[in-house]
């Protein structure tokens, strides 16, 4: 079966045509490890998981919020639990870089329980904020023809794991945006109260871009609540949606998110340009779990 590979780490990430516009769901009924061994094992996730050396888990843990605003340090467990239940000796981290401008990411992690989960499951915490850089280019893209990003994305299957929010600029953040977590303030903090400002100028692009360098092997969405008008206050979904959406898609996984806020993918700018490029946001295969 032809695959395609993508340029910028070939050796790890292989989005294989079969796995094209396929989004897997799970309707959340309270249990998270019932839910993601669900979904992960329909996916054919586990056969991709053995073949790794080194996992990163990327979570949004954008400020120190509670959830729906940040991923739920209960899912993030019950997705190492079930890698550490089918895997032997892969490597695990848990990487995240917020943009708060008052506190670090260890302040996050240990808010929001990240710090008591690596303690208990003996995982690593990485501040992607902190981490050695690597630069690359491509003067054919629009927005950043040169990024710097950690050098780890590099060297790790990344599994994202977003939460379902609408977002005032980017009209929604879900796993490719979920992708400025990565972004250093050391380059990406140009004034203003937010360690990743630079990426407010031209947003749409600003995604896409980085997305080119380097965007999720694997996703796992909690649209279990879901923020309905901005991704840091407003108000839920009414009804909560109570989903877990899971594919290697990312461009499919952004455009069922952005359907179940009720937004037209085809006017997110991202994710219209991402579509036959970085994945496929049309026609969308949807498999729900038990």
């Amino acid at each position: 079966m032809s695959c395609l590979i993508t340029t910028y780490n070939s050796r790890l990430m292989t989005l294989c045509e079969h796995r094209k516009g396929k989004v897997f769901i799970c309707r959340f009924s309270n249990n998270w490890n019932k839910c993601i061994s669900s979904i992960l094992d329909a996916s054919g996730f586990e056969a991709v998981l053995r073949q790794q050396k080194q996992i990163l888990i990327k979570p949004n843990l954008v400020e120190a919020l509670k959830p729906p605003i940040t991923t739920p340090v209960e899912l993030t467990e019950a997705l190492v639990s079930y890698i550490r239940e089918r895997t032997a000796g892969v490597d695990i981290a848990i990487g995240e870089g917020t943009g708060a401008a008052e506190y670090d990411t260890q302040y996050v992690f240990n808010k929001l329980g990240y710090t008591r989960l690596a303690e208990e499951k003996s995982v690593k915490l990485i501040d992607l904020n902190k981490e050695p850089l690597v630069k690359l280019t491509n003067p054919k893209l629009s927005r950043w023809q040169e990024i710097y990003l950690p050098g780890i994305l590099f060297d790790s299957f990344i599994i994202s794991v977003p939460v379902l929010k609408a977002h005032s600029l980017a009209d929604v953040t879900l796993t490719m945006k979920n992708m400025m977590g990565a972004a250093p303030p050391s380059h990406y903090q140009k004034g203003g109260h937010w360690k990743k400002s630079a990426f407010h100028q031209r947003m749409q692009e600003s995604i896409l871009d980085l997305n080119r360098y380097r965007t999720p092997d694997f996703t796992i969405l909690d649209a279990t609540i879901g923020m309905k008008e901005a991704h840091l206050w407003g108000p839920v979904c009414d009804p909560h949606p109570n989903i877990i959406a899971a594919g290697f898609d990312p461009v499919a996984i952004d455009a069922y998110g952005a359907e179940l806020l009720k937004k037209d993918w085809k006017k997110v700018g991202y994710i219209r340009t991402a579509h036959g490029e970085l994945g496929i946001a049309e026609p969308l295969d949807i498999s729900e779990e038990i």
